[in-house]
């Protein structure tokens, strides 16, 4: 796995949405995720198939059926790496600005 396999695979919408569902409940189906999607099962499992390939998505096997679930390391690595460089603070402060401003900050 190469940062490059990870940004790639991160590069595309429709990849993150398949993230953001495994984050909200881990260990989902194929079905599972593609309920409420407008992409086919075609769709979804070449976009998991690219995420697998990343190693932001493992499977285990359930009975007969297959599990998905986000691997966050990858994530993690390149966070330290690119935005860990960075002044952390600094970014905090204009990020918590950011959603203050577009209204999305409810602390």
């Amino acid at each position: 796995m190469s940062d490059d396999d990870v940004f790639r695979a991160l590069a595309d919408a429709s990849r993150r949405q398949l993230l953001d569902r495994l984050h909200s409940e881990n260990g989902q189906t194929l079905g599972e995720l593609c309920q409420g999607l407008g992409m086919t099962r075609q769709a979804v499992t070449k976009h998991l198939a690219i995420l697998e390939a990343a190693n932001l998505v493992s499977t285990r096997r359930h009975g007969r059926e297959k599990l998905h679930f986000i691997n966050p390391v990858p994530i993690n690595d390149i966070a330290e790496r690119w935005i860990g460089k960075f002044e952390r603070p600094r970014l905090a402060a204009l990020s918590k600005l950011k959603r203050t401003l577009e209204g999305e900050d409810h602390d």
